[in-house]
């Protein structure tokens, strides 16, 4: 089959077409034929070696899949041949999604929603799932709540804002100008302009903080917060200062990394199924046009999502 390897870390330029071997399912596993790819920013932090997630190459990047079971092991129940999945299997060990098969475990996969076609399926898993893990599973996120989602025009972010007014919040966004327009469209309540005020002398009592960027973002979302508020983050998840600051100011501290979870994968292919989620897709990529994928990404103030077709 054909996949995309690097042998080194380095620029997009190190990433190649390969030809390997075609993975086998274990018990309890699914061969997937691969339909699109997501592309996150993960992948080029590890390709760059920024971020060494998967050690040295070589190796195959890549979790966010869409496509068709074509084999499933001994003992898999939850799926036939046939069966359009979709998911992020694996992460943050290898699973080599940037691939015509990849091999999954059957736990990890959900049904593709069928509103969805493949390209826009691929794009929601890591970005969905931190979404969901963040707002729904850390903040326990409830109706009538204020949240305020730092970085609501991105790939993340997007989905937080939806499956926050989901949930019945109210929902404050900081974004660029560029972005206002989509954002309101979303159904956030407010959106704030990071470059023109600054969102702590506008919002307070805040249930809970997204925080989606990072920096120091964390630390002065801080005073927003009611006494037993929760700052959520996946973009500083270990950051044991900002957990001590956010102790003594009387306000619970969740820093998050995303898992595989078929639950909430099903939770939202609920909310798609309804029509309470769309996934804005940026754009399309052809495999052999990985390393332009690669540059997109890494260019930076992106409103969606990346795909990869095989």
């Amino acid at each position: 089959m054909r996949a995309i390897s690097q042998h080194t870390f380095g620029g997009p330029e190190v990433l190649g077409i390969a030809e390997v071997e075609r993975p086998q399912p274990l018990p309890t596993e699914v061969l997937v034929r691969v339909r699109a790819v997501g592309v996150n920013p993960v992948d080029t932090s590890i390709r760059s070696g920024a971020w060494p997630l998967l050690g040295n190459p070589p190796f195959v990047l890549g979790w966010d899949i869409s496509g068709v079971v074509e084999q499933t092991g001994a003992g898999v129940t939850r799926f036939r041949p046939g069966d359009e999945v979709y998911g992020m299997p694996y992460f943050p060990r290898a699973v080599g999604a940037y691939a015509e098969f990849v091999v999954a475990s059957s736990r990890q996969l959900a049904y593709k929603p069928a509103r969805l076609d493949h390209c826009h399926a691929a794009a929601l898993p890591l970005a969905g799932l931190t979404a969901w893990q963040g707002l729904v599973d850390a903040a326990q996120l409830e109706q009538g709540q204020r949240v305020l989602i730092h970085g609501g025009g991105g790939g993340v972010g997007h989905l937080a804002v939806q499956i926050a007014k989901a949930r019945g919040a109210h929902v404050t966004a900081t974004i660029s100008r560029s972005k206002r327009d989509f954002v309101r469209g979303l159904g956030a309540d407010e959106v704030l302009d990071y470059r023109a005020v600054d969102f702590a002398s506008e919002v307070g009592d805040l249930d809970v903080v997204f925080d989606l960027v990072g920096g120091d973002y964390g630390e002065r979302s801080l005073p927003t917060l009611r006494a037993g508020g929760v700052l959520v983050t996946p973009a500083d998840p270990m950051n044991r200062h900002l957990a001590d600051k956010a102790e003594r100011a009387g306000v619970r501290f969740a820093g998050i990394m995303v898992e595989p979870d078929h639950v909430a994968l099903e939770s939202l292919a609920d909310l798609v199924d309804d029509g309470r989620l769309r996934v804005h897709l940026e754009r399309t990529f052809a495999f052999d046009d990985i390393a332009e994928a690669h540059r997109y990404i890494e260019g930076g103030h992106m409103t969606g999502k990346v795909v990869l077709l095989p």
